[in-house]
């Protein structure tokens, strides 16, 4: 699968509007090449510089249960984004980066899962792992950085 933002490209700075020091909306994700299959997209936004700290966690989106699909900018909070878990701020949703010092890598990871993950909103990290345990077809990543 190929992730990517409208907002940023492959190894890129995140822009200020998606971070702490600015509007601190989530970005905009597409995805293409999921599996014909699929019946379910769920994401991770982790901080591999921060022990993974969890930014973003977010299960069946409407929109591209297979082939092409997307969440749209500011989605988080609303119905585009899915079910929305648990970040590593304690609140559900969107967290933009906010790196305490040097700059940080962030890694947008969109998994298609052959069937919908069981979770209640505010999920934890660990609850999406299991969920979606053994039901991965296809995964793909996007990885942008941002300096504070």
């Amino acid at each position: 699968m190929q992730v990517s933002s409208s907002a940023f490209a492959e190894g890129g700075s995140i822009p200020t509007k998606y971070t702490c020091d600015g509007g601190d909306v989530s970005p905009p994700l597409a995805w293409s090449e999921a599996p014909a299959e699929t019946k379910a997209v769920a994401l991770t936004v982790l901080d591999p510089d921060a022990r993974d700290f969890v930014h973003w966690l977010a299960a069946n989106p409407p929109a591209g249960l297979s082939g092409d699909g997307e969440v749209p900018e500011a989605a988080t909070g609303k119905p585009e984004a899915g079910l929305e878990g648990r970040n590593s701020g304690g609140r559900p949703g969107w967290y933009g980066p906010c790196p305490p010092s040097g700059e940080h890598r962030y890694v947008f990871t969109v998994y298609a899962l052959s069937e919908r993950p069981v979770l209640q909103a505010g999920f934890s990290r660990d609850q999406l792992t299991q969920a979606i345990d053994g039901k991965v077809l296809a995964s793909g990543t996007l990885t942008a950085r941002y300096r504070r």
